[in-house]
């Protein structure tokens, strides 16, 4: 390589660290939710995670020939890099490490609390926005004369309650007044009458004191006339008032006595909350679940918990059980499905982006904002439906295999396709969080893998184990170390197809490597009378087939079955024969590999006696 490529090269490295760096916690779950989400990998390759590799490319952007990118694809296919075999940890608790128990139960009793005083509770909404606020600026005029409009108001009520109290303040006078005039008139009276009898002079005294206490009185009670007067003018009681209306009760039990004052009501029945069917802390099944929360946290147990009351309440808001019971069409049923088991009997779902080159499909997926929100609730529903399948059991298999095809897929600069990208991937990564074991990617082109090696550095060695890459020449065989031939769709090179066949995925396929420029027969021997039935194939063919009978009776002849022909790499398909046999004897298969390259066979066969 020339040396100056080689600084854009850490330019993108740089760059792509301190993308890292910024969200480090998450990129294992940005990579494992990127196949998930069955959308083109433009933003899965901002986190993806890349098998390691000899050769390092050093600027993925640069425009290359023809020629050299072939050389590159070349290259890539001699050299696919292999991650580090990746065991899946356990789900049974007795064999867990004692630091992951403890944290297990940790979790169960945040959970059992958060049940009880239901905090998984979907919140209620927001309040409206005000209309001030939701108003545009050419109401601000109709706005502020409101304003005013109110201060006048309030402004006009504290000069009506000034007059009051002055009206008040007046009456008050002038009773006092007629009050003092009606006192100073009954003095004079009795000063008079006084005056005028002499037979007791020494009580002059009396009269006058029983007059103030009078005066006392009656000042007393207008007042108090007053107060309720204008209490009533007013429509508000005093404070005194209030408490004076206030009747006390008191709480007894059944034998007259008051109950304790610290007696504590029964608690409320704890939340019920499911997760893919199965209840939160009901049995051994959502250990398993509670488990997958604490490995996407790296067993911190608060920020597991925290994601586990996220994922519920989002379950809600976002309606999952009526979800399940929506017909969302069948445009995508070629974009996303499940077909066959791997070796270790992991389900296997298949994302194929290059579908999304068809511009019907693609215009009816992403053109606008609400056919995009009705794939992903369908990628949602999808995805919902095959957890349900699991079985969450300790011992049994609760994770998938994905394998991502990348053959045709769309370019980068699609705006529509990003944003349903990184919804998708959000989505999935929050709320199903360790489902994968295994991620495949096939098809795949050499830009993408000149990229992902560069971020290979930032990911963690389990990550990196979960992932494999294969070039387009590479891809059954990849397919096959992992999943047996039978298993694998016919597209990608096996014998597993739709329609009725006479083989099915329960008939094991024996799988064999042909060397460059070689023959090979296979033999089926036939004891009896019966009716042989076989289909052979060979990945990407270009190679010469024929089958012929040969009888156990040394004076027998020989019988062409399938004459010799030389079959093209466009007829990559499965041969079926069937051959009725009235003799002992054995069906020869011959595979002329001419090439040079190494071919893969794969082939099977039953048979079916005949009844006499």
């Amino acid at each position: 390589m020339a040396e100056e490529p080689q600084k854009p090269a850490e330019q993108v490295v740089t760059t792509t660290s301190e993308t890292a760096v910024e969200k480090p916690p998450q990129a294992e779950e940005v990579v494992a939710a990127a196949s998930a989400a069955a959308v083109p990998p433009a933003a899965a390759e901002e986190a993806e995670n890349p098998a390691e590799s000899k050769e390092v490319v050093p600027e993925a952007e640069n425009v290359k020939s023809d020629a050299a990118a072939a050389d590159e694809t070349a290259a890539v296919d001699n050299k696919i890099s292999q991650s580090v075999s990746f065991k899946e940890e356990t789900n049974v608790v007795s064999e867990l490490p004692e630091p992951q128990k403890k944290a297990l139960d940790e979790l169960k009793l945040l959970i059992q609390e958060a049940l009880s005083k239901h905090e998984f509770a979907v919140p209620p909404p927001p309040p409206p926005p005000k209309a001030a606020e939701a108003t545009p600026q050419d109401d601000k005029k109709p706005q502020e004369e409101e304003k005013k409009e109110e201060v006048a108001e309030e402004k006009k009520e504290e000069v009506e309650e000034e007059k009051k109290k002055e009206e008040v303040e007046e009456e008050k006078k002038k009773e006092e007044v007629v009050v003092e005039k009606k006192v100073e008139e009954e003095v004079e009276k009795k000063e008079e009458k006084q005056g005028s009898s002499s037979e007791e002079p020494k009580t002059e005294a009396k009269p006058e004191t029983e007059a103030v206490e009078k005066k006392v009185d009656v000042t007393v009670v207008e007042l108090v006339e007053k107060i309720a007067t204008s209490a009533e003018e007013d429509g508000a009681k005093t404070v005194e008032a209030i408490q004076e209306s206030i009747v006390s009760v008191t709480v007894t039990n059944g034998d007259g006595e008051q109950p304790a004052a610290d007696v504590e009501l029964p608690p409320s029945t704890p939340e019920e909350v499911e997760i893919w069917g199965i209840p939160l802390l009901a049995d051994e099944r959502s250990d398993v679940i509670l488990l997958k929360f604490l490995r996407a946290r790296d067993f911190k147990v608060k920020e597991a918990f925290t994601m586990i009351k996220q994922t519920v309440i989002w379950r809600k808001e976002f309606g999952i059980e009526g979800l399940l019971q929506e017909d969302l069409g069948t445009d995508w049923d070629k974009v996303v499905f499940t077909d066959g088991y791997d070796k270790e009997g992991h389900p296997v779902c298949y994302n194929v982006f290059g579908e999304f080159e068809n511009k019907d499909l693609y215009q009816k997926t992403f053109s606008d904002e609400e056919k995009r929100n009705k794939f992903i609730r369908w990628r949602i529903q999808f995805l919902e439906k095959s957890v349900r399948k699991l079985n969450f059991a300790p011992s049994a298999i609760s994770t998938f295999v994905q394998v991502n095809d990348l053959k045709n897929s769309p370019g980068l600069g699609k705006r529509e396709l990003r944003q349903a990208t990184n919804q998708a991937l959000q989505l999935l990564q929050d709320n199903y969080p360790e489902f994968v074991a295994k991620q495949i990617f096939i098809n795949v082109p050499w830009w993408y893998l000149a990229f992902s090696r560069m971020i290979s550095a930032f990911l963690t060695p389990r990550t990196k184990s979960k992932f494999f890459f294969a070039g387009p020449s590479k891809s059954a065989d990849t397919l096959f170390k992992y999943i047996a031939p039978e298993q694998v769709p016919v597209q990608y090179g096996g014998l597993s197809r739709e329609g009725d066949q006479e083989f099915t995925t329960a008939d094991p396929a024996t799988e064999v490597t042909i060397k460059p420029a070689t023959k090979h027969a296979v033999e089926f021997p036939i004891p009896e009378k019966s009716t042989l039935v076989w289909e052979v194939r060979v990945v990407g063919w270009d190679v010469s087939y024929g089958a012929e009978f040969v009888p156990s009776a040394e004076d027998g002849y020989t019988v062409i079955v399938q004459k010799n022909r030389k079959i093209a790499p466009a007829d990559e398909t499965v041969i079926n024969n069937t051959f009725k046999i009235g003799e002992p004897g054995k069906v020869v298969l011959t595979i002329d590999n001419q090439t040079s390259k190494k071919k893969k066979l794969l082939y099977r066969s039953k048979t079916i006696p005949i009844s006499e």
